[in-house]
């Protein structure tokens, strides 16, 4: 693939990602594909090859999907990154494409892993974006999107609903952890930190410049 219109961001929970990418792609006239966007393929997957992403797709009871244990939720959602990173660069391809794309920057909030990513791109064409990771645990469900939204009211309906938003809590530690953290940190790529002081236009002009375009 020719990626030299492809600009990756990753990161934390709560850095800015999904803005960035949609900020950037609206001021370049390019295409954004935002957080999950591999969201789009997941009718036609198949649940012997892709478990991971399937598994919410043909859950019956999400009540199921809060009661997992902090190991269980991990190791689930280790092996669904890497299935997502399948199924994105099957996407990007196709998008590469398409007449539609042809010339325009491509922004992508992506679950494609460090090692990938150095791999088929550069340092300018990765963005690092990080939140301290206290943010993620406990201003979780303070987002208004549907999906957090929906989480939190499963765990209300449980019989113990402080027990299910602990057990729930205790996973949101594990998965910002600092060790998480840290191989963001190092991953060899330019890093914005999340600053609640700046703007987005002033987070925008950052990353155009790590990204080199204007």
């Amino acid at each position: 693939m020719d990626l030299s219109n492809v600009y990756f961001v990753i990161g934390t929970s709560y850095a800015g990602k999904s803005t960035i990418v949609k900020n950037l792609a609206k001021k370049h006239q390019g295409i954004a594909l935002e957080e999950n966007y591999h969201d789009a393929k997941l009718p036609e997957l198949d649940s012997r090859e892709f478990p991971g992403l399937t598994y919410t797709r043909d859950l019956q009871d999400w009540h199921e999907f809060i009661r997992r244990t902090p190991d269980e939720y991990v190791t689930w959602l280790e092996n669904t990154k890497k299935e997502c990173e399948i199924v994105e660069l099957q996407m990007i391809e196709e998008l590469l494409e398409k007449p539609e794309a042809q010339g325009k920057k491509i922004f992508v909030d992506t679950n494609i892993c460090i090692e990938t990513l150095h791999r088929i791109s550069d340092k300018q064409h990765v963005l690092v974006m990080l939140a301290d990771p206290e943010t993620g645990i406990h201003r979780f469900f303070d987002r208004p999107d549907p999906e957090k939204q929906f989480l939190y009211r499963l765990m209300l309906e449980e019989p113990d609903p402080q027990a299910a938003l602990d057990n729930y809590r205790e996973i949101l530690t594990r998965i910002c952890s600092k060790e998480s953290y840290d191989e963001l940190l190092h991953s060899g790529f330019e890093v914005i930190f999340r600053d609640e002081d700046r703007s987005q236009e002033e987070t925008v002009l950052l990353a155009e410049k790590i990204f080199g375009i204007s």
